[in-house]
């Protein structure tokens, strides 16, 4: 049997340590003693492999677990047989989500030794599909942290309603790791306690400014104008240009950075503030051009090179995992509206999604087809598990 007692069990090829027993196991029983006939850890690992297995919701989860019975009970207790549909809702519900979300925060810790200077993308995400129309609730608003360059979800905070990410953002940064790394926030974020917060746990800072801070962000703007023949503290100390060309459109970026900004007005104000950055996009397609000019301030003092990357880099929370999780996982579509099940849904296909996306097995593959091989070959859900916790 497969358990925190038997360190690693091996299922044909497959390695599958009992760390993440041991930690599924740590989240707090939510039921009553008397309506218990499922083991919680037994609920919370089908469900993750149902997942990685291709499944989306409830019913999914008692399908795979019907199908792939024989298989589970070579590793789960199983003592009442299979979970229903209603057993994994009625779970997901009771389960405390911030608790769930720093399990997983613990999970994740195993995936990697240390970011480094990795960028970590925090970004929120609305659950278009989860809104209760009823009973008057909007869709559930979920805000997440990404490392793009490692495909990682370190964790994430769902928005309280009549709340926004300006109080899920801190509560985030508490239970995360960042330390190292460069955190990117857009425009909502970009709060005077955020940037101390980031400050405080070791890390750097790139953070939008939009008009959300008018005063800063016209004095940004004006920093970068360009007199002709005139120089002026604000001189710019250095830009990057980059170029690309393909399917009938051109674009133009330009990072410029300025790293003497004590005349900027409350500059002192955020704390560890090196840099005011701007970024300039030109597109050109067909004959239709447009100009847009984005304001960044820092704690880094570093080139525009590095930090034009690391800027673009933040997109990958869009690209990658919030795409990902609608197009791979059908998480837009979802029409969980309790949601308290629905941010702990919302955890566990990250963590899935983050397994998926860093195990070296079939890399070539897309997310999608590595689900459906998870589905057809039985150890493959062992190999993308194995490949991470396996040590």
């Amino acid at each position: 049997l497969f358990g925190p007692k038997h360190g690693v069990v091996r299922i044909g090829s497959s390695m599958l340590p009992s760390h993440l027993i041991e930690v599924l196991s740590a989240i707090k029983e939510p039921r009553v003693e008397r309506t218990r006939l499922h083991k919680l850890v037994d609920i919370l690992v089908i469900a993750l492999l149902a997942l990685i297995n291709g499944a989306n919701g409830w019913s999914d989860m008692e399908a795979f677990a019907r199908a792939r019975k024989e298989w589970l009970q070579t590793f789960l207790e199983l003592p009442n047989g299979i979970p229903s549909e209603d057993t994994y809702r009625r779970v997901f519900e009771a389960i405390d989500p911030k608790m769930f979300s720093e399990c997983i925060a613990r999970i994740v810790e195993d995936l990697v030794v240390e970011l480094g200077d990795k960028v970590v993308a925090i970004d929120g995400k609305t659950l278009r599909r989860s809104f209760d129309r009823r009973r008057g609730k909007s869709p559930l608003h979920v805000v997440s942290a990404w490392v793009t360059e490692l495909g990682l979800s370190l964790g994430q905070i769902a928005v309280e309603e009549k709340s926004n990410e300006i109080t899920a953002i801190p509560e985030l940064i508490k239970v995360i790791d960042i330390s190292g790394t460069t955190v990117t926030i857009d425009a909502m974020g970009c709060q005077k306690t955020i940037a101390s917060d980031i400050i405080d746990k070791n890390a750097n800072y790139i953070l939008a400014v939009k008009d959300n801070h008018p005063t800063l962000h016209a004095e940004i703007k004006d920093a970068f104008v360009e007199v002709p023949g005139e120089v002026c503290y604000n001189q710019v100390e250095d830009e990057h240009v980059t170029e690309n060309k393909g399917h009938g459109r051109h674009e133009r970026r330009r990072v410029r950075v300025i790293h003497e900004i004590d005349e900027i007005a409350d500059i002192d104000a955020w704390k560890g503030v090196k840099s005011i950055i701007e970024v300039e996009r030109v597109r050109t397609v067909g004959d239709k051009t447009t100009v847009e000019r984005a304001h960044f301030i820092s704690s880094l003092a570093l080139n525009a090179a590095t930090i034009g990357h690391r800027i673009r880099s933040h997109w990958g929370i869009e690209n990658t995992l919030h795409w990902s999780l609608d197009m791979t996982f059908g998480e837009d579509m979802s029409r969980i509206r309790d949601r308290r099940s629905g941010a702990n849904l919302s955890a566990l296909r990250k963590l899935a999604l983050s397994l998926l996306a860093r195990a070296p097995v079939h890399k070539t593959r897309s997310l999608a087809q590595r689900r459906k091989l998870a589905g057809w070959v039985p150890d493959y859900a062992f190999e993308v598990l194995a490949t991470i916790f396996g040590k």
